[in-house]
């Protein structure tokens, strides 16, 4: 006995292993990087300062510069380094002299970013000269008809409130050219911190098409609308042409949108590897009262990229033309509301420079979380125009009037999709009134008795039919083999048949959403909860967690009964599911996977009619 209970664990050991090996290698990644970032603290003396980096210079053959002529102030240098020096650096003495030294992640423009153009030529002229006829009326652009991505958004009813005037967007990105269709669109004083120079002009492209779809302008009779085409933008360059950027140069444009005025940023890039620059520099912003949008990244991976996971950015996830969560758009962790991003269906039109053509504009479609994070970022400046400024206000209002989807246990939209006609509303009324509190729980289902009873959010009949067999089991067990209850008993019933906890829809934002998925499920559900899935993994859904229950807590003249009572919770979970829900990861949902269902729930009782018989001739 002993030694099959043995070789149980052992399986169940290597399958834990195994799945954790496959599901969450990714999720410790860090992202690359060739140079190392030295915050020294900002009260050294300079005189200790620079001899600190003399001796960094000669000890490891480095040149430490300051990243820009906005560094000097906060005393951030760069080198040269890998994962070795940065190690040797964090255990060396100078480490005493800095508040942090990190890795210069570089940041990039999640793809497919600009991989997706539209093949048609779209020309800019007004109707009369192309014979076409818009399909919405908000705006006499005359490509307007073909971007159905603000209509999504419903922004005509927005416009009638507000249209983003003395509010100002920094776009953190590639630059931004002033392209035709952006000329009558206000810009205010920008930074390119790759070159190092005021003119932020725009070498890839993607920053411009960004741009635009915050304010791009609009009743222009020419070219694209925008969505705040009445707003100001500051161009950042923080990217350079092939769309990659360092940390130092992200944090530092963070700073500057602070100090000169921004009162929305927008970053539409992202990698991996954790700030504390960076960090600070989102937290600096934050406390000036700016609102800060990321894009989630294009990886399909669940969980959104930096900077869209920090506290205080809104993460932005990407819907298609079908208004589904577009196939790359990263999910789950981070995901605060999603937008328009475009998809191979339908694609993001606005206007842009074209490096294919000798950096000429043109109208192009791109897709990518890339383009959804604007979206909301120029419907965070239509609320801040209407009054609301204080961040995390502008944060609620976004999300609260966002329209709710249903069955999203892998967050794919966070708190709905972007609507800019109820956002207005709402900031305009000034506060989110109880009122429409009441109306959000309506709208998602919440005031529904099914959404409680029927799966929404509480299994509540075949939850109910397991705990209820479980002591039923127990009690079928004891007329023939008498035993005394114990609360340990009852805990292991409801352990095996209900699982830890109840409630398997409960969502707090920014955080991963299967530790909750996994507390919301019984004992063979557990596989499944943590990826998501539906079916049952043959590996918890079997005898073999009772088994190894047994062999931890058989010695303890208490205990043992918890492992009794969930062997026999379990058994009771199995034969109900073998009815109401048989699916099995390798089975199906049919024949097969029902006996196998059976077949464990047996042996798990007579796993716990086998202990009990032991202790009753123990005890004689």
């Amino acid at each position: 006995m002993r030694r099959l209970i043995l070789i149980c664990l052992f399986v169940i050991g290597l399958s834990a292993a195994l799945f954790n090996f496959v599901n969450f290698q990714g999720l410790g990644a860090q992202g690359e990087f060739d140079t190392l970032l030295l915050d020294f603290r900002e009260n050294i003396p300079q005189t200790k300062l620079q001899q600190d980096l003399n001796k960094i210079a000669q000890q490891y053959n480095v040149t430490p510069k300051l990243d820009n002529k906005f560094s000097e102030k906060d005393n951030v240098y760069i080198i040269k380094g890998d994962k070795a020096r940065l190690k040797q650096l964090r255990s060396s003495e100078f480490a005493l002299d800095t508040e942090f030294i990190e890795p210069n992640y570089i940041y990039k423009i999640p793809k497919p970013g600009q991989a997706a153009r539209l093949a048609e030529f779209l020309d800019p002229r007004p109707e009369e000269a192309t014979g076409d006829k818009p399909l919405l009326t908000g705006a006499n652009d005359p490509l307007y008809s073909k971007q159905w991505h603000l209509h999504n958004i419903n922004v005509e009813d927005a416009w009638k409130q507000t249209k983003g005037s003395g509010v100002t967007v920094a776009v953190i990105d590639t630059g931004v050219t002033q392209i035709r269709d952006l000329v009558e669109t206000k810009f205010v004083k920008g930074y390119d911190f790759v070159n190092d120079r005021e003119k932020a002009n725009d070498d890839n492209g993607h920053g411009t098409h960004v741009a635009g779809t915050i304010a791009q302008a609009t009743n222009n009779s020419y070219g694209v609308a925008g969505i705040a085409y009445e707003a100001s933008v500051m161009p950042l360059k923080v990217l350079s042409d092939y769309g990659g950027g360092t940390v130092a140069d992200i944090a530092e444009a963070i700073r500057f949108a602070a100090d000169n005025g921004a009162n929305v940023i927008n970053m539409s890039l992202g990698g991996g590897g954790e700030s504390q620059l960076m960090k600070d520099a989102i937290d600096y912003a934050y406390n000036k009262g700016v609102v800060i949008i990321a894009a989630a990244g294009n990886e399909d991976n669940n969980g959104a990229a930096y900077p869209a996971r920090y506290p205080h950015v809104i993460g932005v996830s990407a819907l298609g033309p079908d208004g589904e969560r577009a196939p790359y758009s990263n999910y789950g962790a981070g995901i605060d509301i999603s937008a328009p991003g475009g998809s191979d269906a339908g694609k993001v039109l606005q206007a842009t420079v074209d490096m294919d053509n000798k950096g000429e504009e043109a109208f192009l479609g791109f897709q990518g979380t890339s383009m959804a994070s604007p979206h909301v970022a120029g419907v965070a400046a239509l609320v801040r125009a209407s009054g609301v400024e204080k961040p995390d206000e502008i944060e609620a209002v976004l999300l609260a009037s966002a329209r709710p989807t249903h069955e999203d246990s892998l967050n794919y939209y966070g708190a709905g999709q972007l609507n800019a006609s109820e956002a207005v509303k709402r900031a305009q009324e000034g506060q989110i009134t109880f009122q429409d509190f009441w109306r959000w729980l309506r709208e998602n289902g919440y005031l529904n008795p099914r959404f409680w009873i029927d799966g929404g959010a509480y299994a509540l009949i075949p939850k109910i039919l397991m705990v209820v067999g479980s002591y039923l089991l127990a009690w079928f067990l004891r007329v023939y083999f008498p035993f005394s209850w114990s609360w340990s008993l009852s805990a292991g019933l409801i352990f095996g048949s209900s699982g830890l906890f109840p409630l398997k829809g409960l969502y707090i934002f920014d955080l991963p959403q299967w530790p909750f998925r996994v507390l919301g499920s019984s004992i063979p559900e557990l596989g499944n909860a943590i990826q998501g899935t539906d079916a049952f993994n043959p590996i918890f859904a079997s005898v073999l967690i009772p088994l190894g229950l047994v062999a931890l807590l058989l010695g303890h003249p208490k205990w043992k009964w918890f492992a009794i009572g969930s062997s026999i919770g379990i058994a009771a979970c199995l034969a109900i599911s073998s009815v109401s829900d048989p699916a099995v990861w390798g089975l199906g949902a049919g024949f097969l996977s029902r006996i196998f269902l059976l077949v464990n729930a047996l042996i798990c009782y007579g796993l716990a009619h086998f202990i009990v018989t032991n202790e009753e001739k123990t005890a004689q």
